[in-house]
């Protein structure tokens, strides 16, 4: 299975086929695994050493990708701060490489918790995945034996609907470079600013934040019925019922999706929820008060300890 050649290309120029794969943690570029290939083509050579490069700036790019390199084509996917790359030859089908990606995205996650992988401190921690990797790409060279069509079928939708992000020259000269600023017409789609996993008191301060959420705009509805059939009634009081629904639902948005200045909207939002309820004193007890306010203090805690998976700290290798 390894190291057959065929001439001094190999048998990749000759048939479509998944040659060289490996798994990084996305924060540092970190290898985790790879396959072992003892092809000594010079270009597959050349390719693996742009493999190695993106390695270290998966960060900066889209979470799914291709770069085309002569005979060879290099893919990668990202997620959970962990990259999956592969080369195979030029004229490897998309769907397949992507359906490779795929399942050892699948199998890495269940195999190996998060935790453990934020605290690799060396290259190849988890060599023995290669194992896994050889035989998914013993399967995937064979294509007629795979069984998973109906995996292919929802890649091949999936990869319509949302193509993979093509690789120029100038992407690759960036990876080369010194620059490590990610270029701008895609830093907002870097894997860096996914989210680590939610914890139990995150879904308790949003699951609270929701309630509050609720009980304002119920308390909102009502208002506007009492002006209805009141016309003194205040109705700044319906706007303050309304405005801290929508800082209880912007909060519970910061928490699970990333945004530029995340930390500081969460606090204008809690000023705002603040602000609100100190309006609606003549509303609501001195406890109803205290409740909306520790209540939207503690989603503000959460938002600010769920940090990006990209801001993982510095591991000396």
């Amino acid at each position: 299975m390894q190291g057959t050649q065929t001439g001094p290309r190999g048998p990749s120029c000759k048939m479509s086929a998944v040659l060289f794969s490996s798994v990084v943690r996305v924060a540092d570029g970190l290898p985790l695994s790879a396959s072992t290939d003892y092809e000594q083509d010079k270009e597959l050579q050349e390719t693996k050493r742009h493999l190695k490069g993106l390695s270290k700036k998966l960060g900066q790019f889209p979470d799914r990708c291709t770069l085309k390199a002569g005979l060879y084509n290099v893919n990668f996917t990202s997620a959970l701060g962990v990259g999956y790359l592969m080369v195979c030859t030029a004229n490897y089908p998309n769907v397949l490489a992507f359906c490779f990606l795929d399942e050892l995205q699948k199998e890495f996650i269940v195999t190996y918790d998060s935790k453990r992988i934020r605290s690799a401190v060396r290259p190849y921690s988890f060599i023995e995945f290669d194992t896994f990797i050889q035989k998914t790409k013993q399967r995937y060279n064979s294509p007629r034996s795979l069984s998973t069509k109906s995996s292919l079928a929802d890649m091949q939708t999936e990869i319509r609907l949302r193509p993979p992000y093509q690789l120029s020259a100038e992407d690759l000269q960036a990876v080369s470079g010194s620059s490590t600023r990610p270029p701008s017409k895609y830093k907002d789609l870097a894997p860096s600013q996914m989210l680590e996993p939610v914890t139990l008191p995150g879904i308790v301060s949003c699951v609270l934040s929701l309630l509050c959420g609720g009980l304002n705009l119920l308390r909102g509805v009502h208002a506007i019925e009492s002006i209805l059939q009141n016309d003194d009634e205040d109705f700044n009081y319906v706007i303050a019922f309304f405005l801290g629904t929508a800082a209880c639902l912007y909060q519970c948005f910061l928490f699970f999706y990333f945004s530029l200045w995340r930390s500081i909207k969460s606090f204008l939002a809690l000023a705002l929820i603040c602000l609100s309820n100190a309006y609606l004193y003549e509303q609501r007890n001195v406890w109803q008060i205290l409740f909306h306010v520790a209540v939207g203090a503690f989603m503000t805690l959460q938002i600010k300890l769920r940090q990006p998976l990209g801001k993982a700290p510095d591991y000396n290798v």
